[in-house]
C-alpha cells in the first residue's frame, strides 16, 4: 500500500499556556522571513470554530496548523500533494516537518511555557479513497508503521492505538515509552 495526503499531530503537553491568537503573526512573520521551507501562502484563523483547525499556516503542498480537534491543541502537519518516495520517505518528511514546527513554537513561546509531548503523536491518513478506515487498511498498514517507527524513533518501545471508527480517517496514536527527540527527528 503507497500511503500519501500523512498527516502528523504533536499534542501540546498540558494545558496550552499561549492565547492561540498569537500564532497568528508567528505564522505570518515565518512567511516573510521563509522560516520553513517551502512555498508559504497565508494563515487562515478557525478560532471560531469549536474544536476545529485553529489557526492554520497555508502551503502550496502542506499546511501546519495550532490545532483544536477533538478539543486537543496540538501542532498538526497536513502534506496535501503526493510525495515521490517509499513509505518511510512520506512517513518520515511528516514526523520531521511537525517535529521542526514544535521545535519552532517551543523557542518562539519559551517565556510562556510552551512545550508540545515528547511521549506520542497522531498519525493519520488523510485520504478515504486511499486508506479507507478498515480492518484491511489496519492489517496492510500495522506492519509498514510499526517498520517505519522502529527506525525513526531508534527503538521498539511503542503502542498503536488504532481510531476504530469507521467513519473517521484511518490513524493511529502513537505512544512511546522513550521520549521523542524533536533534534534528532527535524
Amino acid at each position: 500500500m503507497e500511503l500519501q495526503h500523512v498527516n502528523v499531530k504533536i499534542l501540546v503537553d498540558g494545558d496550552i499556556t499561549v492565547d492561540p491568537g498569537r500564532f497568528i503573526d508567528v505564522f505570518h512573520r515565518w512567511i516573510r522571513e521563509g522560516v520553513i521551507e517551502g512555498l508559504l501562502i497565508d494563515v487562515a484563523d478557525y478560532r471560531h470554530v469549536p474544536h476545529g483547525p485553529g489557526v492554520m499556516l497555508i502551503g502550496f503542498d502542506f499546511d501546519y496548523s495550532m490545532d483544536n480537534a477533538g478539543g486537543n491543541w496540538g501542532m498538526l502537519y497536513n502534506h496535501k500533494s503526493p510525495l515521490d518516495g517509499n513509505n518511510d520517505d512520506r512517513l518520515s518528511t511528516a514526523l520531521k516537518s511537525a517535529a521542526q514546527a514544535c521545535k519552532l513554537l517551543e523557542t518562539e513561546f519559551a517565556d510562556d511555557g510552551l512545550k508540545f509531548s515528547r511521549q506520542g503523536f497522531e498519525l493519520i491518513i488523510n485520504d478515504r479513497a486511499l486508506a479507507p478506515n478498515t480492518d484491511e487498511t489496519w492489517d496492510a498498514c500495522q506492519p509498514i508503521l510499526q517498520s517505519f517507527l522502529k527506525s525513526a524513533l531508534g527503538h521498539e518501545e511503542f503502542e498503536l492505538q488504532r481510531e476504530s471508527e469507521p467513519r473517521r480517517r484511518f490513524g493511529v496514536t502513537v505512544e512511546t515509552k522513550q521520549p521523542l527527540d524533536f533534534d534528532a527527528l527535524a
